[in-house]
């Protein structure tokens, strides 16, 4: 049985290279190290360069294409609100035209940001609030989810979320992305593919429960105990380990940053950052000594969930937040595969029954 593709290279990509060996993340040829400090814009120009015409006029672009998909909101139902919130906005955005221009990019790149904020602001009996073209794509998010212009170290904060979780190599939703958009099908269709693979567990659904482990562990005082116990009944650590990666994820530092960003401002509450930092240390020195064979170091969920947190995400949310970063890729991917690529059709090997030879 052929396990999960590892070690199978199934694309030649221009556009981001994980060394899970050394630690890096590279962004068509620059350090994630010195993207953090970049707007989510810069990045976005920066993936999808060469895959379109023109992007000079792209924050307008983007802009303009928040302001568009706004309109999607008024037709939210009971039902659809019923649904959890990364579904709502699979159905939301499922709505939009397929295509293959620029315009239909930004819009699919808009439409989280703006259908997360107004389900956010719906499930509570809040009104949407419209986007404002005129600002970042960072600070328009935050200023329609919590009805108020946010703080700069806020709008900072969330920057560095979206830009460190843009690309990540071929990832299972970034691998659907680009099956999809082998077909021509389109690169709506492509988004909603890769979408639908983030919201497993397995994949964009960890961040909530590090929360979860953080509230039973509920002290600082109480983690070195509360890690030991979990270890010893078997159970995993939320925030640490990853599959590619065999040292400390290079995002789990940049987002590290970003929480260090919050500390400055009124976000965020310095009690929760202390017992983050208490859990982050014992969860290290217990695995280390519990399981020496292995580089079990903390990986993006673990800030991930303490950032959105502090931002005034729900942790139901949080699937789609990633989706608001991760779908520029897609894009660039979708672009890339048909673009340079061919309909990707992998082989097969049968290992069930034969036929019974008549007598």
């Amino acid at each position: 049985m052929i396990g999960g593709l590892d070690d199978v290279v199934a694309a030649e990509t221009v556009l981001s290279d994980v060394d899970g060996i050394a630690g890096r993340l590279i962004i068509r040829g620059v350090s994630l190290d010195d993207l953090v400090h970049s707007r989510y814009e810069d990045v976005l120009s920066l993936l999808l360069d060469g895959f379109f015409p023109d992007l000079s006029g792209l924050p307008e672009g983007l802009g303009a294409a928040r302001v568009a998909v706004f309109k999607h909101l008024a037709s939210v139902d009971a039902d659809l609100l019923a649904l959890t919130p990364i579904e709502a906005v699979r159905a939301l955005l499922a709505r939009l035209p397929d295509g293959d221009d620029l315009t239909t990019a930004l819009h699919l790149i808009a439409a989280p940001a703006v259908f997360t904020p107004g389900i956010i602001r719906l499930r509570s009996g809040l009104a949407p609030i419209a986007p404002n073209p005129g600002v970042t794509h960072a600070c328009d998010i935050l200023a329609m989810m919590l009805g108020k212009a946010p703080e700069a170290q806020q709008v900072a904060a969330l920057d560095r979320y979206l830009v460190t979780v843009a690309d990540h190599g071929l990832n299972a939703s970034t691998f659907a992305a680009r099956v999809v958009a082998s077909t021509q099908a389109g690169l709506a269709s492509a988004i909603l593919a890769g979408l639908s693979a983030l919201k497993g567990p397995l994949h964009g659904g960890a961040p909530g429960p590090v929360l979860d482990m953080l509230d039973a562990v509920g002290t600082p005082a109480n983690a070195a105990r509360w890690v030991e116990d979990e270890l010893a009944r078997g159970e995993r650590l939320m925030g640490f380990g990853h599959r590619v990666y065999r040292v400390r994820d290079p995002r789990a530092d940049a987002l590290k940053g970003a929480v260090e960003l919050l500390a400055t401002s009124s976000a965020i509450d310095p009690v929760r950052l202390a017992l983050a930092e208490a859990v982050e240390r014992a969860a290290l020195a217990a695995l280390k000594r519990k399981k020496p064979d292995r580089r079990l170091e903390t990986n993006v969920e673990f800030y991930t969930a303490l950032l959105l947190e502090s931002l005034g995400f729900p942790r139901a949310t949080f699937t789609c937040v990633f989706a608001m970063g991760r779908t520029g890729g897609w894009i660039a991917h979708a672009r890339e595969q048909v673009l340079g690529g061919r309909l990707i059709r992998p082989q097969s090997r049968y290992v069930g029954p034969k036929p019974q030879q008549a007598a």
